[in-house]
């Protein structure tokens, strides 16, 4: 079986975005679900807004931001809470199907990436947490280019810092189905990790297949 360079979306993909709320936010009540959605809504509105305004912030700040407007939302200003959700946000759980498929693919001899809109420091320290050091070979942040997927020229920078020669020598995998078509239309080979159920979008940009779990994830030569 020929090696594959596999590369996987952080946030959602791997790690569970709303882990924070529910490790930490026992204070939210029956608050908990909206405020956890709306944090994280206005966080990729936030990036995307920022790449098409040509400013930057680094995502870190952005999930700062994301959340005090989330909190602000809801009447509640309260930096105790804020803070015990911050720090959880660090630590992020990651998926049950994310060790067991990684290793998977690793023992194969598959190369393993992360591209990730999130700092460096934001996702070595979800990678610490997860036990997932010894699996990921790179872990590839938009930083410095100062602009957030799906901009093409992110996905262009991750071919590169891989060292791939071609984007179709990438497998890409995302729970975002944007990110999937900002990879798709870059040339990624793409897998749409539908953990939700959602219904599919963007059609001039479809995903090359779909999953609903990491479990059934395999190099495309084996189906």
């Amino acid at each position: 079986m020929a090696h594959r360079q596999f590369m996987f979306d952080a946030y959602g993909t791997l790690f569970d975005v709303h882990a924070a709320v529910a490790r930490a936010g026992a204070a939210l009540g029956d608050k908990a679900d909206a405020i956890s959605q709306l944090w994280r809504t206005k966080q990729l509105e936030y990036s995307w807004t920022g790449t098409l305004i040509g400013g930057f912030a680094d995502f870190w700040t952005l999930t700062e931001r994301s959340l005090d407007f989330a909190l602000a939302r809801h009447g509640l200003a309260d930096a105790g809470l804020r803070a015990a959700l911050l720090d959880a946000y660090r630590t992020l759980s990651a998926y049950p199907d994310v060790v067991p498929a990684l290793t998977r693919l690793k023992t194969a001899g598959h190369g393993l990436a992360i591209f990730t809109n999130g700092t460096r420091a934001m996702v070595q320290a979800a990678i610490a947490a997860a036990g997932l050091g010894g699996l990921i070979d790179h872990v590839v942040t938009v930083e410095p280019l100062e602009a957030y997927k799906p901009a093409p020229p992110v996905y262009a920078a991750a071919l590169a810092a891989v060292g791939a020669a071609r984007p179709a020598d990438i497998t890409f995998v995302s729970s975002n189905r944007w990110d999937v078509a900002g990879a798709a239309a870059f040339g990624f080979a793409t897998v749409w990790l539908n953990r939700a159920g959602l219904p599919d979008e963007y059609p001039d940009w479809p995903p090359g297949r779909i999953l609903s779990d990491l479990g059934a994830l395999q190099p495309p030569e084996a189906g």
